[in-house]
């Protein structure tokens, strides 16, 4: 056989290799003109082999490292390789597609450069998979893996259909007004707007205008018509936060609108109907305001109709990993800033905090770490006194892992203890196997009474 038939014969050979591999092959000559374009690049790019060579490759595939961070420029340039690197290209219908690529130098049989070589894989099916798994930690803005919550997550979408009033009890800083906005956005008042208002914020008489409004000539200086945020919130949600800082005079006016769905605008002299959907919020107990009697037992009844009780972040610490991805997420697109990650060390303070103010000071303690750590990765020196002090002074987790252990052994009480220590209903309520709680158990050192839940009285 002739050398060019053998050459002939190893170029059949490589092209039907590439025709039949999955991942998209291309290649360039030294001025960036694509020399050869697989099917699957075809198929993937939606892009046919005799439209694509010939052009440039940054004009096939519009991709988002094209102009600033080009794999395979780098590669050209270095010489060496680049192995599954993630981005995006945009196809012939516009559509952004992710991809993972490598990248490879392409020499003739002297050694001389001749072009470059790219493989490219779409993850399209990957990235839907990790968003289907990511739903099931996502409900609307709020972001939980904890069980409390995934708990509410299960009840929220048919809370959200209901007309009734919900109250939404927590702690400072839990995001009752985040739950407020996701139950408005599941609802059927969606279309409609979402009004908030902070009750203890303002005094009695501004907090009346606010609520009802008022006509012109009401008093000094109501020189036009205002509408009150009862009015603003037609064919939506009302949110009230703080509701049991307001004056028992003005919660008899509240209670009337809640009953009888109007209203009357101050220096009115007609009534006003509404449809807005109520959601109310307080950090207070108002079974205990009802009883000492600065909170209207009547009007207790009637906001109490669908009950939401927020957990603390130190009862659902298992979220603050997910909860400090979202934060840098969040305030990298605000600050324009660059920032990665968290080290373990500055992360295992974090779970090791008690968080007084919950997710809003965690939120608030990341903004701050975004302030003195704009790139790279946010480390100790970064975070707060209040949380590298009270890590130094005290006995808790060392390291990442043993934080997790903490929280798991925790979470693994709290169940036990809320299924009566029926160990098969705990590792079910867990979403593990019965081996593994019973290992788990021996591990931890967790110590089970004699009777263990399985028989009931």
């Amino acid at each position: 056989m002739k050398p060019d038939d053998k050459k002939s014969t190893k170029n059949t050979s490589t092209d039907a290799i590439l025709e039949s591999i999955s991942d998209g092959v291309f290649t360039v000559d030294p001025e960036w003109r694509i020399t050869s374009f697989n099917r699957a690049a075809e198929e993937i790019t939606g892009i046919s082999r005799r439209d694509a060579i010939g052009r440039l490759c940054s004009e096939v595939f519009r991709s988002n490292m094209c102009e600033t961070d080009c794999a395979l420029r780098k590669t050209l340039k270095s010489g060496k390789p680049v192995i599954g690197r993630s981005g995006y290209i945009i196809d012939e219908e516009g559509n952004r597609i992710p991809i993972s690529l490598s990248t490879a130098v392409l020499k003739d049989s002297s050694g001389k450069v001749v072009g470059g070589a790219e493989t490219f894989r779409d993850l399209s099916e990957v990235e839907t998979l990790r968003h289907e798994l990511e739903g099931r930690f996502h409900m609307g803005d709020i972001v939980s893996r904890s069980p409390l919550m995934q708990r509410l997550f299960e009840v929220i979408p048919t809370i959200a259909v209901s007309p009734s009033t919900v109250l939404l009890n927590g702690e400072t800083g839990t995001g009752k007004e985040l739950m407020a906005r996701t139950i408005h956005s599941l609802s059927k008042q969606s279309k409609g707007p979402f009004i908030a208002l902070n009750c203890g914020a303002l005094p009695d008489t501004l907090l009346e205008s606010e609520l009802f409004g008022y006509k012109a000539g009401a008093f000094t200086g109501a020189t036009k018509d205002k509408p009150g945020r009862f009015a603003l919130a037609k064919g939506g949600t009302l949110f009230l936060d703080e509701i049991g800082e307001i004056s028992p005079a003005l919660q008899v006016r509240l209670l009337r609108v809640l009953q009888e769905h109007c209203f009357e605008p101050l220096g009115g002299t007609s009534s006003v109907t509404t449809d807005a959907r109520i959601i109310v919020a307080t950090n207070r107990d108002l079974a205990e305001l009802t009883r000492n009697g600065t909170f209207r037992e009547d009007l207790y009844y009637r906001v109490n109709v669908v009950r939401i009780e927020l957990p603390p972040l130190r009862r659902r610490k298992e979220d603050i990993p997910l909860l400090v991805e979202q934060f840098i997420a969040k305030f990298n697109h605000l600050h324009h800033a660059t920032v990665r990650s968290m080290a373990p060390e500055a992360l295992s303070l974090l779970m090791a905090h008690d968080w007084p103010g919950n997710v809003r000071e965690l939120e608030n303690v990341i903004e701050r770490a975004f302030v003195l750590c704009p790139d790279g990765t946010i480390e100790i020196p970064h975070l707060p006194d209040e949380l590298t002090l009270h890590g130094s002074r005290s006995a808790g987790p060392a390291t990442l892992q043993d934080a997790r252990s903490q929280l798991e052994a925790q979470a693994i009480q709290r169940s036990l203890e809320k299924n009566g220590f029926n160990r098969l209903a705990t590792a079910k309520a867990l979403g593990m196997h019965k081996t593994t709680l019973f290992r788990k158990i021996r591990q931890y050192g967790i110590v089970l009474p004699e009777q263990d839940g399985r028989s009931r009285r």
